[in-house]
């Protein structure tokens, strides 16, 4: 009998030893469930053929070649990922809506003696969660905004709380881009319901009751929309405020994005975008600081003319509590750390002050 989930903690926590999408490898790609392992059915080839079969000529047809390609697939997998799983081994499976492919394939295991389950509703149950928590619903969680001029190491500082046991979520990382003009990562940015299951795992696992850290963001990071409930909570949410000189964030900033700065045509490009914003002459002047690899000062330039003022805008039209400015001092080593233990302590105090 299928299973049935009310929460995606339930999802989560269900009792299996493997969870495998056996969509196709597209299906896959797009989203699917955190920690879900690909065993298609059909591939995206074969699952285009049995549509069409089904649709033009005849339903019948279609489930029988479709039942002779998974057949064959799932013998694949079965001599391939699955050869040396062992007889107490438990799977959970799910297709799109928890139908034939699924159905079929956890027939096969099975019958091999496997205890095998089938989700009900299938991938579509897990995105109805997914939407429902991250649109439909208040967060349960109280967040904290890590707030700071560009090149206030920000993203660094999430993760020296996170060792020091503060809960944070990591937005910009779960998004795959820095949340700049100058923030794409190698390998570009998951789909929009991608980066929704992983701020659903992620917001699902961490505890209602303590604090939540996450970096001050617009509602788009690069090509991603924040989903409407993280975003109500995020405005919602006071902030602690990182300190830094123009000179310290222009060396952590040179440093951060030496990815960037590396590719001289991909910089140049990147900054041949600020034309309309900044003019041509400007830009111009920024060019001749990039060909000549000064890149603190272009860092420096950038924010005092351009990142800062904006970013000044953006939080005048926010009246948001601040509790606590952290000078971070030379954004590097010792300062770093003991810039860390303070903005620390401020969420524990906000803690104990909001029980």
């Amino acid at each position: 009998m299928p299973l049935s989930f009310a929460t995606l903690t339930e999802f989560y926590e269900a009792p299996f030893d493997t969870l495998i999408d056996v969509r196709s490898p597209a299906e896959y790609a797009e989203d699917h469930v955190p920690g879900a392992i690909s065993l298609p059915a059909l591939s995206n080839e074969e699952r285009t053929r049995v549509g069409t079969i089904y649709t033009q000529e005849s339903p019948f047809r279609a489930r029988k070649i479709g039942a002779a390609l998974v057949a064959r697939n799932v013998a694949a997998h079965l001599e391939g990922p699955l050869a040396e799983k062992d007889g107490g081994w438990q799977p959970l499976v799910y297709c799109w809506r928890g139908g034939q492919r699924s159905g079929a394939f956890a027939s096969i295991l099975s019958q091999i003696g496997w205890r095998t389950q089938t989700v009900e509703g299938g991938y579509r149950t897990y995105r109805r969660l997914v939407a429902g928590m991250l649109h439909e619903t208040a967060l349960p969680h109280r967040l904290i905004l890590l707030d700071g001029n560009t090149g206030s190491a920000k993203t660094e500082f999430l993760e020296l709380l996170a060792v020091r046991g503060v809960q944070v979520v990591d937005l910009e990382g779960l998004a795959a881009h820095r949340g700049s003009l100058f923030g794409a990562v190698t390998g570009g940015q998951p789909s929009q319901k991608a980066f929704e299951s992983a701020l659903a795992e992620a917001f699902t696992r961490a505890d209602p009751a303590r604090p939540v850290v996450v970096e001050a963001e617009s509602s788009k990071i690069g090509e991603l929309l924040v989903p409407p409930s993280v975003w109500a909570a995020m405005r919602a949410a006071p902030a602690i405020r990182i300190v830094a000189s123009l000179r310290a964030r222009a060396r952590y900033l040179a440093r951060a994005y030496a990815d960037i700065t590396a590719d001289r045509e991909l910089l140049a490009s990147t900054l041949d975008q600020l034309i309309p914003y900044q003019g041509r002459a400007q830009v111009e002047a920024w060019q001749a600081m990039a060909a000549v690899g000064d890149d603190v000062s272009l860092a420096g330039e950038l924010m005092a003319r351009h990142y800062d003022p904006r970013y000044e805008k953006w939080r005048s039209g926010h009246d948001r509590e601040v509790l606590a400015e952290v000078e971070a001092g030379t954004l590097d080593g010792d300062d770093l750390e003991r810039a860390a233990d303070r903005i620390a302590d401020a969420v524990s105090g906000w803690q104990v002050r909001s029980q």
